[in-house]
């Protein structure tokens, strides 16, 4: 589902991505999307032939095992995911989340050990900052990390943890000196073969139902001082701040993807399908509701594309972003829900797409910082 109209940073090698990208989704997810909502999670072997392809770490550079591309490559992947019906594989998470902390905080020692396992499939990321208690709240998390010799001792819980139920690497949020708050936490690489650490539930979703978010325990987890990420301890709060708005711009696609496919999805059904003798389409009341998805399905993507050309130049502000995320994320889930009405009954059962965006868009307006949080940090910029 490409947009409707071409986004002013695409180019001819972005294009022949998009084959590419369209190819393999075609192929390796649409046939699979059932099956894997029912296991909640996506075959491990999808990591690993992604990585054959070339689809990890897509805009990591070529030195660390990446596909030495930019955002936009990462862009234009959850299009073409989102195109073929899938919402379960984390690997927007994976690429344009996880590997950029390494990327942006990591030794040279640390990437070249990290990365290139990351982009061939071998290890699947994961980022543990969310607690039973603590949700947008990261200055108050529990989990510690207390030093010891060489080593570090990691105790605590995580939950809501994306790519949870498979992750090999974890970048844990913890707390290495508790009494200095937000300057006493920082980010720790936990492998997920060390004693201790343990995966609880995945988790039972109202959506997502294919995404393997977990619970994560680390009781007495012992690692090397050198997985600390960062040249010291305390740096983990202002490089959460830092990459957040990465995280932020990645939902304000996934949302702009989701209203854009909504409307296709609605169109099409809404021309099949009659009711008193003519096309739902034909009435006055569909036509009009659809003319306004489509107005604000425009301008979020005028808005997203100016965002993604700001994010390519690096002159992305944290307040713009934050707009983003707030705005594209709430109208899309209010266009959803108007498209599921214009399924009637339909749109309420399971098997229908419309149904599946709808309960998959919720999550949106939530992690990543909720809107509200969003509002807040726009509203200190005003």
């Amino acid at each position: 589902m490409a947009p409707t109209q071409r986004s002013p940073w695409m180019d001819e090698d972005l294009d022949a991505f998009r084959d590419m990208a369209r190819s393999f989704c075609e192929k390796e997810l649409t046939p699979n999307v059932e099956r894997w909502m029912e296991n909640k999670q996506v075959d491990r072997e999808l990591w690993t032939k992604a990585g054959e392809v070339g689809l990890l770490c897509l805009s990591i550079p070529e030195e660390y095992g990446g596909g030495g591309g930019t955002f936009a490559h990462e862009t234009v992947l959850v299009e073409e995911q989102a195109r073929a019906g899938d919402s379960g594989w984390g690997v927007l998470l994976h690429n344009g989340i996880v590997a950029h902390y390494i990327l942006a905080y990591g030794t040279e020692e640390q990437k070249h050990a990290w990365l290139p396992k990351m982009a061939s499939g071998e290890w699947v990321s994961a980022i543990a900052m969310t607690e039973p208690g603590t949700g947008s709240d990261l200055q108050n998390i529990k989990t510690k990390a207390v030093r010891d010799g060489d080593e570090y001792v990691i105790n605590g819980a995580k939950t809501f943890i994306t790519n949870g139920g498979q992750a090999d690497v974890i970048i844990v949020v913890a707390k290495t000196d508790p009494a200095k708050g937000a300057e006493g936490t920082s980010l720790i690489i936990v492998e997920a073969d060390r004693p201790g650490f343990r995966r609880g539930r995945v988790l039972d979703k109202i959506g997502l139902k294919a995404q393997d978010t977990a619970e994560l325990f680390f009781d007495d987890v012992r690692v090397p001082a050198t997985n600390l990420l960062g040249s010291a301890e305390g740096q983990g709060f202002v490089q959460l701040m830092q990459q957040l708005p990465q995280e932020r711009l990645i939902i304000g696609v996934t949302s702009v993807v989701a209203m854009e496919l909504a409307l296709e999805t609605t169109l099409t059904y809404t021309k099949d399908r009659s009711a008193f003798g003519r096309p739902v389409f034909g009435f006055q009341n569909t036509k009009f509701k659809l003319a306004e998805i489509a107005t604000e399905a425009r301008i979020a993507r005028v808005f997203l594309d100016d965002c993604i050309a700001k994010h390519l130049k690096g002159e992305l502000d944290i307040p713009t972003v934050a707009m983003l995320k707030w705005w594209t994320s709430d109208r899309a889930m209010a266009a959803i829900d108007e498209c599921l009405q214009l399924h009637g009954g339909y749109g309420y059962m399971s098997e229908y797409a419309i149904a599946r965006m709808w309960t998959d868009q919720r999550v949106q307006k939530i992690y990543g910082g909720t809107n509200e949080i969003m509002k807040e940090i726009i509203a200190r910029t005003i």
